[in-house]
């Protein structure tokens, strides 16, 4: 990869990634405290500011290394990362079963907002003759990189977002026993990440999906 292209790429990425994991986590922090536990509030992790947030690796390495890896890939490059988990105490909410739906949600669905903020960005950008490139890649990318991280934490496996919506969806039987896979879950999922079945069967559909339903009709007001 050409070391040019290298840092334009990390400048146009750094921000939207910042953004995406940054107010991921804390929406599961307010969601969280509105149900009844304020473990993150109480700790300050239910804050914007993005440097309670950071994972050295996941923050940072993570997303370097996918970029450096799959920028010379067709449709590249691919770049995913996480911060550190805010701290919920299920036990304190209201209703646990319930409520725990609404806060592994909050991730994801502040994710596909940001998506549909970036896209408003985009079409305001366009629509006002700005054509300035590098404005017009970071909104690209605000776009993409948000729908990515919004279908990946839904796949329904514990502890990511979408498992623990469906721990709180199934009957009690069932969900204990899919609550048990959650110590393995992380080493399931890149089970699947790497050789590449998570992206063509999960990841690539639903962000295609969530593209054609929630981005594409604005972008449309500018073509």
């Amino acid at each position: 990869m050409d070391f040019n292209n290298l840092i334009q790429n990390i400048a146009i990425y750094a921000l939207p990634v910042l953004f995406a994991i940054t107010i991921h986590e804390a929406a599961h922090g307010y969601v969280a405290r509105h149900f009844g536990d304020s473990t993150a509030y109480m700790l300050g992790r239910m804050t914007l500011n993005p440097l309670k947030h950071i994972d050295p690796f996941g923050t940072i390495a993570m997303p370097l290394l996918l970029l450096f890896t799959t920028a010379a890939i067709p449709g590249g490059p691919f770049v995913l990362g996480y911060a550190k988990p805010v701290p919920v105490n299920f036990a304190n909410l209201r209703n646990p079963k319930r409520d725990m739906i609404w806060v592994a949600a909050a991730g994801p669905v502040s994710n596909f907002i940001q998506a549909i903020l970036w896209a408003l960005l985009l079409v305001a950008l366009v629509a006002t003759d700005v054509h300035e490139r590098y404005f017009l890649a970071v909104a690209q990318a605000g776009i993409v990189v948000n729908l990515v991280l919004a279908v990946f934490n839904l796949f329904p496996v514990p502890p990511l977002d979408g498992g623990r919506v469906l721990v709180g969806l199934l009957p009690r039987g069932a969900a204990y026993q899919l609550a048990r896979v959650e110590p393995f879950g992380f080493f399931i999922v890149l089970a699947l990440l790497i050789p590449g079945i998570l992206g063509a069967w999960w990841i690539s559909p639903l962000v295609r999906a969530s593209y054609t339903v929630l981005i594409a009709p604005l972008l449309s007001l500018v073509r």
